[in-house]
């Protein structure tokens, strides 16, 4: 079956580091877009970082320079280095997939399969 494991959330205070990391099984991860979204209390999910199944990169322009994405195939791991966290990257993280090519991405809806989320508390 599909499985999309996220790990590596806690918290931490400003300007800390965090590596969020996701394991991908039951679906052919190389022929996959992988994506990061996140979604704060009260607030709507948002697109953070892509990575294409080619290992094209794309961040959404609060994280560029902090944020870090990168996948390894070999593992079916799609990974998420975040530098100088802010309180505002406070929100629950979600690793997806599509299908490639990847097209869009910025809403959620277009993602095929989902993981259940880890937590990222960052105080100031």
């Amino acid at each position: 079956q599909v499985r999309l494991a996220e790990s590596g959330g806690g918290l931490v205070q400003t300007g800390d580091s965090l590596t969020l990391s996701c394991a991908a099984s039951g679906f052919p991860f190389v022929s996959y877009a992988m994506g990061w979204f996140r979604q704060a209390p009260g607030k709507e999910r948002e697109w953070v970082s892509f990575i294409s199944e080619s290992g094209s990169t794309y961040y959404t322009d609060s994280v560029k320079g902090r944020l870090t994405i990168s996948r390894d195939n070999a593992k079916n791991m799609v990974y998420l280095q975040m530098n100088n966290l802010k309180p505002a990257d406070t929100a629950v993280y979600s690793c997806a997939a599509m299908m490639a090519p990847l097209r869009g991405g910025s809403n959620w809806r277009q993602w095929d399969y989902w993981g259940q989320g880890t937590q990222v508390i960052v105080s100031s």
